[in-house]
């Protein structure tokens, strides 16, 4: 028996759509501890609700000055602009450049829906913005600066 992937892949018409907002933070327990598992068995920077199949506006990440999850993300870009390599789970063995805001504010509510303001630079701006574009519909590939998309090896880890 073949086993399920856990991550949605390039092509599924689910990673297109728009997730929903969540009406009721204190439903989105399970989701967020399956997000985080999903995220460490796949050695991601962050993850999506979507990227599992699940509509819902909820993002995690787990990087090195930070890790935590996000419901109902709004960001509000700042500073300037820079070009980072950037890849994603649900786009295996591709990796590219990617400009995005060197900083940003990410206002929402936090796993026990309390309102928070994150004031993110550097990796974990990259991260908030790559997820808050999955939730948008947007990948990666559709941003990425013209000739960068390369392929990568799967073993890689290049998934934000």
């Amino acid at each position: 028996m073949i086993k399920q992937r856990e991550v949605l892949v390039y092509g599924d018409r689910r990673l297109r759509e728009r997730a929903e907002d969540v009406a009721d933070p204190a439903e989105c327990a399970d989701l967020i501890a399956r997000m985080r598992r999903v995220m460490e068995e796949h050695e991601g920077a962050g993850l999506a609700a979507n990227q599992i199949g699940d509509a819902r506006r909820v993002i995690v990440w787990n990087i090195t000055e930070s890790s935590g999850a996000l419901i109902n993300p709004v960001l509000t870009p700042g500073g300037e602009e820079e070009a980072g390599p950037e890849g994603c789970l649900s786009v295996p063995g591709m990796a590219g450049e990617v400009v995005r805001a060197t900083q940003v504010t990410a206002e929402g509510l936090d796993e026990n829906g309390a309102r928070v303001t994150i004031r993110a630079e550097g990796m974990l701006a990259r991260v908030l913005q790559h997820e808050v574009d999955h939730l948008d519909g947007v990948l990666f590939v559709d941003r990425v600066t013209r000739g960068t998309l390369k392929p990568v090896p799967l073993n890689q880890v290049v998934g934000i």
